[in-house]
């Protein structure tokens, strides 16, 4: 049996599909369901148990696992619950560290690219504790992920035990099906594909920054079956440990996303550029690029799909279809 913490969300959903496809029905899920939906993610799925995050300490006792996919969190950028976040995005996670340093079991969990903060830094997934320390997340979450990226490390630096294999993955701009529950924090495309689709026009960020276009802000998007494949690679190379980014390594602008969307759909862009909100403005990130060198070296060789082809296949796949769930 294998665990997927995060589950019902959005990656966790995609893991599960890409198991069950692999033949795997014995997987249990750890999510809150509550009442958005969210259930739907799993509407196609088979699962052996589904465990609310209260019960997960007690649900493990005793029992064996092939794996734990860790992918639960509050993963809202926006979070401002430093109790809640930080008992939830790194406490359990300690605890889920410990269960499976003690019984042996892979652990493959979830980081983020928002401990990278601004990029001063740069982007280099280095997973010593120096490297990472220098490292300046601007928001709680970032914070959150952070944290259990130094807490790990640090184990591993001096040599104390760990589970078999552990792996954090630097996720960047994800999009995909199944994020429909994610309200604000849905991808820009999926928040305005029904406004694309029906001829409306688009509104994306100015830009408040000399030398940069409005529009062109960039990130690392990265399709959720790219996602999906490194940690079914990760599931089958158990020798593979470390923290490493999942991004394409070519970052792209808002604008490039949009055109692309429209693209698929065979319709002129309407875009046009309003101001940044005041509130985020200072903390806003201009550019993010995933350096992808350690995942290639550990082995990965899948490749990553291009921005085009990737929105292509969500747009007409999905978005554009009567049913969008995976």
């Amino acid at each position: 049996m294998l665990l997927v913490t995060g589950g019902a969300g959005f990656i966790g959903s995609n893991v599960v599909a890409a198991l069950n496809d692999a033949g795997r029905a014995d997987v249990a899920v750890c999510d809150f369901l509550g009442h958005d939906g969210k259930w739907r993610n799993l509407a196609k799925r088979q699962l052996a148990d589904v465990v609310p995050p209260a019960e997960l300490m007690a649900w493990l006792a005793g029992r064996k696992l092939d794996a734990v996919i860790h992918l639960g969190a509050i993963s809202e950028t926006t979070a401002t619950d430093g109790d809640l976040v930080i008992e939830t995005n790194f406490r359990l996670s300690m605890r889920l560290l410990d269960w499976c340093t003690q019984n042996a079991v892979p652990f493959i969990y979830a980081s983020s690219a928002s401990t990278y903060g601004d990029g001063a830094q740069g982007f280099r997934d280095d997973d010593s504790v120096e490297a990472l320390k220098a490292l300046r997340p601007m928001n709680l979450y970032g914070w959150s992920k952070h944290l259990f990226d130094m807490a790990i490390a640090e184990r591993a630096g001096r040599g104390e035990k760990l589970p078999p294999q552990w792996a954090g993955l630097k996720f960047f701009n994800v999009f995909g099906p199944n994020e429909y529950h994610k309200g604000s924090m849905m991808s820009v495309l999926t928040r305005r594909f029904d406004d694309i689709k029906a001829g409306r026009g688009i509104q994306l960020f100015k830009s408040h920054r000399d030398g940069i276009a409005d529009g062109d802000q960039r990130r690392d998007f990265i399709s959720v079956e790219d996602v999906v494949r490194v940690m079914m690679w990760l599931l089958a190379s158990p020798h593979i440990s470390g923290i490493f980014n999942v991004g394409t390594g070519e970052a792209r602008s808002f604008k490039d996303l949009m055109q692309a969307a429209y693209a698929a759909l065979g319709t002129a862009p309407l875009i046009s550029y309003i101001d940044m909100p005041e509130q985020i403005r200072d903390s806003y990130q201009y550019f993010t690029q995933s350096e992808g060198d350690r995942l290639r070296e550990a082995g990965y060789n899948g490749g990553f799909t291009s921005l085009e082809d990737a929105v292509g296949a969500y747009v007409r796949g999905y978005l554009d279809q009567p049913d969008r769930f995976r």
